[in-house]
């Protein structure tokens, strides 16, 4: 069982920056990818990235790429999400998640996890 936590949320003007964090309790995590997605009002939950269980491969939706960056501290039991050059339209809430799978090393498909924090709201002020 794997429980998380996301935390450093808040509202930020185009262009600035926001850091991320999604805590996790649960022996296992170090051996579960992690993804970021997010929902903004009226539209489907996206993916935005995703991390493999070693911090070693990223993977990121085309919109954010070059701005956003994916990593993990084991150690920690914490993945962070570094926001840059933030747009409005990145405003949505923001929700990390775990998943195993015996043929894939991350996913960026909601299936593809089991476990999910509570979400954390990003506002980007234009």
């Amino acid at each position: 069982q794997v429980q998380l936590v996301e935390s450093g949320g808040g509202l930020v003007q185009a262009g600035g920056s926001l850091r991320l964090s999604c805590a996790a309790s649960g022996r296992t995590f170090s051996s579960n990818y992690v993804g970021w997605f997010r929902q903004a009002p009226g539209k489907e939950r996206e993916f935005v990235a995703a991390i493999k269980w070693s911090g070693d491969s990223t993977y990121y939706r085309d919109s954010v790429k070059g701005r956003f960056t994916i990593s993990r501290d084991n150690g920690a039991n914490t993945v962070y999400l570094q926001m840059n050059s933030l747009k409005p339209e990145d405003t949505a809430v923001y929700y990390c998640a775990a998943g195993r799978s015996p043929i894939a090393t991350m996913s960026r498909f909601r299936s593809g996890y089991d476990y999910w924090g509570q979400g954390t709201q990003v506002t980007v002020s234009s």
